[in-house]
C-alpha cells in the first residue's frame, strides 16, 4: 500500500514533466506527419487551409463551454487587429513552414523552432520591449545564447561533414536509393531554399507571439482569441490556396496520411497541446516549458533515419548542439533576470509591511 501511495506522489510531482515531454513528442509528431504528408504530394497551401479548420473545430467547443460567459466585446478595431495577427503568424508563417518544408527535412523543421526564443529577444530588443544589461551576466547570456542560436542553426542547415556510419546496416539496396532521393535537395542546390523559407517563417511566428501581449490585454479570453485566430486564419488559407491551386482534385481528402496529418496538427497540436503548455506553464512557468524544446529535435532525428533513412551528418549535430546551447542561455539569463527583479521588490513588500506595523 505504501508503496502505490509513494507512485501516485511521484507521479504527482512529476506531472510537469510528463507533460512536456509528451508535448515535444507530439511537436516531433507535427513534424514527421506533415513532411510525410507534403512529400506523398498534398499541396502545402491546401495542408494549411484544413489544419486550420480542423483546428477550428476542435477548439470551439472549448472556447465556447469555459469562456462563454467572460468574453469580452469585441470592437472594430480589436477585431482587425486579431485578423492582422492571424494572417502574419498563422496564415503566412504555416504556408511558409509547409512550403519550406517540402525542400528540406522534417529534422532540419524540428530543428528550427530552438531558434525561436533567441529570435523573439532579438525583435523584442529592437523594439525595445526587451532590455539587455551587457555588464550583468544575465544580459551576456542572453545576447550570447541569441547569437549562438543563429550560427547553430546555420550550421545545421548549411554544413554536412562526413555522415554517421552507425546505420549503414539500414542503408542498404532499396533503402539506399530512398536515402539518396532524401538527399536529393543537396545535390541541386535546393536545399538552401527549405532552410530559408522555414527560418523566415520563424521571424513571422517570433513577430506573432510579441503581438499577442498587447491584444490580451484588450482581449483576455486565451481560448476564445487562439479560435477566433484559426477561423480568420482559415478564411485567409483558403482566399490563398484557391488562388494557387484551382484543380479540385487537389483539395480531396481520403482515409490516408493526408487525413491522419492535417487532423493530428490541427486538433492534436493546437488544441490538445496548446492546453498542456499552458497547465504546464501555470504550474512551473514559461522558461521551465521552454527548457524541453530540444527534445523535439533529437525524436525527429532519430525516427527520421529509421523511417526515411536519413543521414546524419557531423555538421548536423554540432549545429544541433550550438542550437541547444544557445537556447539555454538565453533561457537561463532569462531566468535570473526574473529573479533579480523578484528579490528586488521583496524588500519593498518587507518595508512597506514593516512602516504599516510602525503605523500601528
Amino acid at each position: 500500500m505504501m508503496n502505490f501511495q509513494t507512485l501516485v506522489k511521484s507521479y504527482e510531482s512529476n506531472k510537469p514533466y510528463i507533460a512536456m515531454l509528451l508535448v515535444q513528442a507530439i511537436y516531433a509528431g507535427m513534424a514527421l506527419l506533415s513532411k510525410a504528408s507534403i512529400s506523398s504530394g498534398m499541396n502545402p497551401f491546401i495542408f494549411v487551409v484544413y489544419r486550420q479548420a480542423f483546428a477550428t473545430l476542435s477548439l470551439a467547443p472549448f472556447a465556447y463551454f469555459f469562456e462563454r460567459k467572460d468574453v469580452p466585446h469585441l470592437s472594430y478595431t480589436l477585431i482587425w487587429k486579431i485578423f492582422f495577427s492571424s494572417l502574419i503568424g498563422l496564415t503566412i508563417t504555416l504556408n511558409m513552414y509547409y512550403h519550406g518544408l517540402n525542400h528540406t527535412s522534417a529534422t532540419f523543421a524540428a530543428a528550427s523552432t530552438n531558434l525561436i526564443p533567441a529570435i523573439t529577444f532579438v525583435i523584442a530588443l529592437i523594439l525595445r520591449i526587451e532590455r539587455i544589461y551587457i555588464k550583468e551576466l544575465h544580459g551576456s547570456a542572453k545576447l550570447i545564447g541569441s547569437i549562438v542560436s543563429v550560427c547553430g542553426a546555420l550550421v545545421f542547415a548549411f554544413v554536412k561533414g562526413p555522415s554517421l556510419n552507425f546505420m549503414t546496416w539500414y542503408t542498404s539496396g532499396e533503402n539506399s536509393e530512398v536515402a539518396s532521393t532524401t538527399n536529393q535537395f543537396s545535390s541541386t542546390g535546393e536545399f538552401i531554399k527549405g532552410p530559408l523559407t522555414i527560418l523566415f517563417a520563424n521571424i513571422l511566428w517570433s513577430c506573432w507571439s510579441i503581438m499577442q501581449a498587447p491584444i490580451m490585454k484588450e482581449y483576455p479570453a486565451k481560448l476564445s482569441l487562439i479560435t477566433l485566430q484559426c477561423f480568420f486564419s482559415m478564411i485567409q488559407a483558403t482566399l490563398w490556396a484557391g488562388v494557387m491551386e484551382r484543380n479540385l482534385s487537389s483539395w480531396k481528402l481520403g482515409w490516408d496520411v493526408n487525413l491522419l496529418s492535417v487532423a493530428y496538427c490541427g486538433v492534436i497540436v493546437t488544441a490538445f497541446t496548446y492546453w498542456l503548455q499552458l497547465w504546464s506553464i501555470q504550474k512551473r512557468g514559461p522558461v521551465f516549458t521552454s527548457m524541453f524544446t530540444p527534445l523535439a529535435l533529437i525524436i525527429t532525428a532519430v525516427v527520421s533515419s529509421f523511417v526515411w533513412k536519413e543521414i546524419i551528418y557531423v555538421g548536423s549535430v554540432c549545429g544541433a548542439v550550438l542550437l541547444a546551447a544557445g537556447l539555454y542561455l538565453v533561457l537561463w539569463g532569462k531566468s535570473r533576470e526574473l529573479d533579480g527583479k523578484i528579490s528586488e521588490q521583496k524588500p519593498e513588500e518587507e518595508t512597506t509591511l514593516e512602516s504599516i506595523k510602525t503605523q500601528e
